[in-house]
């Protein structure tokens, strides 16, 4: 008979004989918006990031305060990367404390070939204040959006994000 236990954020089996067998980790496939959209950033703290392309999100806003979050809007669209990574690299991504109140909520990631797949995308549960606003993390945003081929138009709009 098997136990099941965590250990470390992986799963663990535990065999008659008591020998751990872990499991390998499960790619999600995710929607980022803000700065985790870089994956050279990512592989510079040590995730591994896997099938990055551009995407968007329909009926929702971008809304920035000092991060960056989503908030649902008719008629709207968001322009990000999906890609996939491990669970446990998401785990260990949110855990600081910085981005620790986004919670992972369902999307429609479409591709640039016209496709769409499910995606989580972590955003706050709350809405920033309208007084809150990060200038040098739109900036930065900005930058990483340009960097990773989101249309020009909406880089820009990442300025009046508030």
């Amino acid at each position: 008979m098997l136990d099941l236990f965590r250990r470390t954020r992986a799963l663990t089996y535990m065999n008659a004989t008591g020998k751990g067998i872990r499991k390998m980790a499960r790619q999600v496939t995710v929607f980022f918006y803000g700065l985790f959209m870089d994956p050279e950033a990512l592989h510079a703290r040590g995730f591994r990031p896997r099938n990055v392309r551009t995407a968007h999100v329909d009926r929702f806003r971008l809304q920035l305060g000092e991060r960056a979050t989503l908030v649902p809007h008719e008629g709207g669209r968001v322009h990000g990367i999906v890609m996939t990574m491990p669970h446990d690299d998401l785990d260990a991504l949110y855990a600081d404390d910085s981005v620790a109140a986004y919670r992972p909520e369902p999307v429609l990631a479409h591709l640039p070939d016209g496709s769409a797949e499910p995606a989580l995308c972590f955003n706050l549960p709350t809405l920033p204040a309208a007084t809150t606003r990060n200038t040098d993390y739109a900036v930065r945003l900005q930058s990483v959006a340009r960097k990773m081929g989101l249309p020009e138009s909406y880089v820009a709009s990442i300025a009046d994000s508030g």
